[in-house]
Order: structure tokens, then sequence, then C-alpha cells
């Protein structure tokens, strides 16, 4: 029997329901702020533009920060939590985030600038999608629209991440699946592996393919050249917590090019799960064929992006928009962001 004071489940019910992601890939619009914050992507791209030029280290990490966000509990600034209300560790606690995501503080400034200008109007989660298209705007020269009009989620939980991001020690249809649980494609997969072409990874995250104990080796699909270049950085002691970095792409880690697929061929897949893309003939035939033309590459590795930050939105009354990047809002405040319509405009009743 329906009661009265149930109109709070019922919204909770939809919202639930649209973190399906058979259901997310519609209600975000290019625009989605032009009349309640018409500077919303200019504060986040000078935001971005004022860390890159003292660190350019950082866009690598700010678009893998959007990829970890929304590949966990979907596109929501779950990533950025700093505290879980429920309890618990977060996201930024697990293992395949801590200590090598980045780009928090950029986050941050960013948040803060839209709040002088735009109090309460513009997500956390709107804010990790336009940097990540900044950082490759910058390190590639690649411009592409953003939707927007994502809400903020209230959970982050350290076993979600472990559950949903794809390891580097993958075999092929594991990522495969992996991707396809996300609704992505094998193709944009294996687009969207091209980002391994900038950043830096800790040691931890392939020592096991270069060392056995205190054994040197060389895992199949590995380069012996490179091989022993890897094990002078990085030690056979090397734990999560060693600290030690070296770039995915060294030939140009700090540009968005093709040369993460021409890097595959010559055995020089930084990952065990990189030279999964060549075991696999269907996914080496991408690589080959992104190898051979970095603009319909660039082209269609934007369009990824644009289809992975739909993953599981929340929008119109769903969710929030948090003040502060790092924590929900106080029950007081939970409401703040509620009022805004699907077309990013405050409502005033």
């Amino acid at each position: 029997m329906a009661t009265e004071g149930t109109p709070g489940l019922a919204l909770a019910v939809v919202c639930a329901m649209f973190l399906l992601p058979v259901l997310t890939m519609a209600q975000l619009q290019v625009g989605f702020y032009l009349r309640t914050c018409p500077n919303a992507e200019t504060l986040v791209r000078q935001a971005v533009a004022t860390a890159f030029a003292k660190d350019a280290g950082v866009a690598a990490g700010l678009i893998r920060l959007h990829f970890h966000d929304c590949f966990v509990r979907g596109c929501d600034a779950s990533v950025l939590l700093s505290t879980n209300p429920g309890g618990g560790k977060t996201e930024r606690d697990a293992i395949p985030n801590n200590p090598s995501l980045r780009g928090f503080d950029v986050i941050d400034a960013a948040k803060a600038s839209l709040e002088q200008s735009c109090p309460r109007t513009v997500s956390c989660a709107d804010i990790l999608a336009f940097a990540a298209r900044d950082s490759i705007t910058l390190t590639g020269n690649v411009f592409y629209p953003v939707p927007a009009g994502r809400r903020d989620g209230s959970i982050s939980q350290e076993q979600d991440a472990l559950d949903n991001l794809p390891p580097p020690t993958f075999t092929a249809q594991q990522l495969i699946d992996r991707f396809k649980n996300k609704t992505l494609t094998a193709e944009e997969m294996v687009l969207l592996s091209g980002a391994h072409t900038v950043g830096r990874s800790f040691c931890a995250s392939f020592v096991n393919r270069i060392w056995n104990g205190n054994t040197p080796i060389v895992d199949a699909g590995l380069s012996p050249s490179y091989a022993a270049l890897l094990r002078s950085l990085c030690p056979s002691t090397t734990t999560q917590t060693t600290l030690i970095t070296t770039a995915m792409d060294p030939g140009s880690p700090n540009v968005l090019d093709n040369n993460y697929y021409k890097l595959l061929p010559r055995n020089m897949g930084l990952f065990f799960s990189d030279n999964q893309l060549r075991v696999d003939g269907n996914l080496n035939a991408l690589v080959n064929r992104f190898a051979a033309n970095e603009t319909m590459w660039k082209e269609r590795f934007a369009a990824a992006m644009v289809k992975m930050g739909r993953i599981e939105v929340q929008t119109g009354r769903c969710g929030q928009v948090r003040l502060k990047c790092s924590v929900v809002n106080p029950s007081s405040s939970a409401e703040l962001g509620s009022a805004v319509d699907e077309e990013g405009v405050v409502a005033t009743s």
C-alpha cells in the first residue's frame, strides 16, 4: 500500500535504475551550463592549463582520473571522495589508485573557481570530464565537445574499485569482457588503451614481467633490452609502496600521439595487458590500423572518451552537486544541488 512520505524512496529507486548501463547513454548535453554558468568550461580549462604549465605530467593524471571514475559506479566523481559516509576505505585508497592516481588538486582548484563564479551549480563529475578533455587538447591538440549534466554520487568504496578497474595483468578476453560490462566495444577498448601513450607507471604494475623474486626474467612479448632497462629502474624488491616510476611511452611521454601502437610490435608495451592487444588477432589488426593513421585514431579516441563519459551517469534530481569535491555535502546542504533541471537551469520554486 502506498503511504505518504514515499517520494524520496521513489526517487531513490529511479536513480538506482539509471545506474543500469543500458539506461544511461542519454540525458547529457553539450552546453549544459550555458545559462547557469557560461564560463564553466573556461574556468576548468584555466585550472588545467595552470597546472600543466608547472608539470606537464598532470595531464595524463587527469585523463586517468576520469577513466577511473567512470569505470567505478559510473561517472559520478566517487573517485574524488576522501571519506566514505558509510565508513571504510574509499576508491582512492584502493591499490589501483593509491599512490598512482593524481590530479585531485587540479580538480579542487577548478571547483574553487567555479564556486566563486557559479555557486552550487557545476558538478565535480562534469569538472572531471572537462579536465580530461582539456588535458587531451594540451597533449594531443585534440578538442571535442563534452556533453554535461552529470551529478555527483555519495558512495565511494575501495572494493568497488578492485572489482571494476581492469588491472594490468588482464588477458585480451578479460579486457574485452570488462569493457563490454561498461557498454564499450573491443575497438573502444583498444582506442582508450592508447591513452597509455602519456604518463608514467609505478614499478609495481609491471615488476612481475622483469623479476621472479631476485631472478631477472623477460616476460613474453617484452623486448630483452627494454626489460633490462626496466630492471635498472625497478628493484626486485619492488612493492606497492615503491615510489619509482617510468614513462609508459619512453619516446614522447607528454604527447598524446599514436606512438603507443607503434611500440607494441617492438615488444615495448609496458604492461602485460598492453601486449595482449597483439596476442589477439582481431585486436592486433586494430593496433596496426591505429599505428598507421594517427588522425583517425585521435578522432575515434575522442569519440570513445565521450561515450565513456556517459557510463552510468546520474542526472536530473539524482545525486547532488558537491560543494567540495572530496566530501559529500552535509545533510543540511544535501539538496543544494537538487534543484537543477535537465537543461542546467536552477529552479526558483
